[in-house]
């Protein structure tokens, strides 16, 4: 399954890469704002995951969120939020915008795996 990361941090892109490898996905896309990750998405109609940080340049991840629901292609996309921001507010209104799942920064990489395994239905 293809999946693609998007977060500004190159450093946090590459915890999270580093993860899901472990994890064993190998197939994995990255892009550092949600212009780029929209490019790279809308370029791969066949990815499985979409998985975002919320505060980055150019189009933040609620917009781009927003943006990939409003395209009935990516409609069903699993959407995880890897965010700092982890206030009640902030998740409600990411979970409104489409977002399956979330995780607030930072994170064990068990946190990402539960995380996966309930939006992809894989849980043990």
């Amino acid at each position: 399954m293809k999946l693609i990361v998007v977060d500004d941090s190159s450093t946090m892109r590459r915890i999270i890469k580093n993860t899901l490898v472990r994890l064993g996905y190998s197939d994995i896309l990255e892009g550092e704002d949600g212009v780029k990750g929209w490019d790279v998405l809308d370029a791969n109609p066949d990815t499985g995951m979409l998985i975002t940080d919320w505060n980055m340049p150019e189009m933040n991840g609620l917009e781009l969120v927003q943006k990939v629901r409003a395209d009935e292609r990516f409609v069903d996309l699993p959407i995880i939020m890897v965010t700092t921001e982890g206030g009640k507010a902030e998740v409600i209104t990411a979970l409104k915008a489409g977002v399956n799942n979330y995780i607030v920064k930072p994170f064990t990489p068990q946190v990402l795996k539960e995380k996966l395994g309930a939006v992809l239905g894989t849980e043990e």
